[in-house]
């Protein structure tokens, strides 16, 4: 991976796992760039940001541009679990009608695939309704949190790119995870342990995609910073 001289003002990550793997590197290379944990969710998400926006951290010293990371789903069957994507665009589904906003996605990574992303107000465990989602709008990677970030923070001109790194593919199902994220974005262990236990199958997959997705994430944040 080669990196493109872009200097980032805040790094943010959904929490948990993903916040600790950026975390790790950031710590270990002394760098200047703020890292800043999220909640898990598209509702959860979006009222941090509208928050995080009325913070005296943000009035003191408001950022120029930002970059969102984590893992991500692939709705495509061309991007496989280990993949980089960098979005070119976000779609949100509310109210039966689609909403695009463009990503400022100046090369962050040379070699990061340039995808049309969607974000999700709850996770996406079937192949089926992966599959829909791709043929009928023809989004390649979904998320729950960066149609949030966009949404609450270009208006104020701040340039926002969106790095994820697939975990899991389109090919096959994810266990049934409805219930296991609080309304404040918080992940539940004991409801997820439960599912999880259900769907041992399933759950060994997801497992095994998130810890090589972590793996990749890590790569990514000492690319860039």
């Amino acid at each position: 991976m080669t990196l493109c001289q872009n200097k980032f003002d805040i790094i943010f990550v959904p929490q948990g796992s993903e916040y600790r793997a950026v975390c790790r590197v950031i710590r270990k290379q002394n760098s200047d760039i703020s890292i800043v944990s999220i909640p898990m969710g598209y509702r959860a998400s979006s009222l941090y940001f509208q928050q995080w926006l009325q913070s005296s951290n943000f009035m003191a010293k408001p950022p120029r541009q930002v970059i969102l990371m984590g893992l991500a789903g692939s709705l495509s069957p061309q991007y496989r679990v280990g993949q980089i994507v960098l979005y070119q665009q976000c779609g949100k589904l509310e109210n039966n009608q689609v909403t695009w906003r463009d990503c400022n996605y100046l090369p962050v990574l040379e070699k990061a695939n340039l995808v049309k992303g969607w974000t999700s107000d709850r996770i996406i465990c079937s192949t089926i309704e992966k599959q829909h989602l791709y043929q009928t709008y023809g989004v390649e990677v979904v998320d729950m949190e960066g149609f949030s970030i966009l949404e609450a923070l270009q208006p104020m001109g701040i340039n926002v790119a969106i790095l994820r790194v697939i975990s899991d593919d389109a090919q096959h199902n994810l266990p049934n995870l409805e219930g296991t994220i609080s309304l404040d974005g918080q992940l539940q262990p004991i409801p997820l342990a439960v599912k999880m236990l259900q769907q041992p199958i399933a759950s060994l997959k997801l497992i095994q995609g998130s810890l090589v997705g972590l793996k990749v994430l890590e790569q990514v944040a000492r690319e860039i910073c």
